[in-house]
């Protein structure tokens, strides 16, 4: 979803030459493999957007995948972008990186002040470990690494598979099966209560690009570097929900199951050091949505 994105952005703008192998052609977890392929291509920015990614109940099932994958996926690129003499580097991280209660909204600098969701903590370490090691050859190397944090995502080309995906589009699935079916209700995961903030891909894309694009010094990569990336607004599950529920256009009930997991409370990301540099989105979350799920509808086959 993510790198679809930062593509459709870059092609926006005119690049040429932008390097997209597939998996099949480069497995990122193979350090020789992305050695090979650094060498031989030469890339002068590096986006890194690969992840193994999902929700709270993939993060639960599969811990292990999600620590080993993801550091696996990082140190390769982080170094051989070092190796090979990257210009730039966008490593792309998580909100989950973040103390479960720490305040709120939430400021860069709150990085390791706390515990974290357990219900995640397995990739959020592994992200942590991405920010720390982009810090670390900024330090010794002075390479140009910098990590961002975006926000919650979704969008064209999202996972919508009801096991792996996160809530947006596992919800988008679930009103539509609810809708085609004729079913009375529709179960929601939690109470409904927690707060989350939502970001459309190509607007992350958007920012991706205008962050690659600033100009900072050699003390400002040094200096431990950190960037937001979000909307600064949240919304409730439930209100979610209800928003998913009329733009898919289901008449049923909807059922809260407070047997499950809510997860973290509240994660709004503090954006105003973006915000500041001259960022912000374009897309509203309504229209987002009813993007996303002409997509899905065009996509799906169903």
């Amino acid at each position: 979803m993510i790198g679809s994105a930062i593509i459709r952005r870059l092609e926006a703008a005119g690049c040429c030459n932008i390097l997209t192998p597939a998996r099949k052609e480069l497995d990122l977890m193979d350090s020789i493999a992305v050695s090979d392929y650094f060498e031989k291509t030469k890339p002068e920015y590096v986006f890194l957007a690969a992840a193994k990614v999902g929700g709270i109940m993939a993060n639960s099932r599969f811990p292990a995948d999600f620590i080993y994958q993801n550091i696996c996926i990082q140190n390769n690129v982080i170094h051989t972008s070092y190796r090979t003499n990257v210009k730039k580097m966008l490593f792309l991280g998580s909100s989950c990186i973040y103390p479960r209660d720490c305040p709120q909204p939430i400021k860069e600098e709150y990085l390791m002040t706390g515990p974290l969701e357990q219900t995640n903590s397995a990739y959020g370490v592994a992200k942590i470990s991405g920010v720390q090691m982009c810090w670390a050859y900024n330090k010794q190397y002075q390479t140009k690494f910098l990590p961002v944090m975006p926000t919650n995502l979704y969008g064209m080309n999202d996972n919508f598979d009801l096991e792996t995906s996160h809530v947006l589009p596992a919800l988008i699935r679930k009103f539509h099966e609810a809708k085609v079916s004729g079913a009375d209700s529709v179960t929601v995961w939690g109470t409904g209560s927690p707060m989350r903030e939502f970001l459309f891909a190509d607007d992350l894309a958007d920012a991706c690009v205008f962050v690659m694009d600033m100009d900072m010094t050699d003390d400002e990569y040094v200096n431990n570097p950190l960037i937001n990336i979000g909307t600064g607004k949240d919304i409730s599950i439930k209100e979610l929900a209800l928003l998913i529920k009329e733009v898919v256009g289901y008449s049923g009930n909807i059922v809260f199951d407070a047997s499950k997991p809510d997860g973290t409370a509240r994660k709004l990301l503090d954006v105003s050091k973006l915000e500041k540099s001259g960022w912000t989105p374009l897309k509203s979350l309504q229209d987002g949505l009813t993007e996303t799920y002409n997509w899905y509808l065009e996509n799906t086959g169903e």
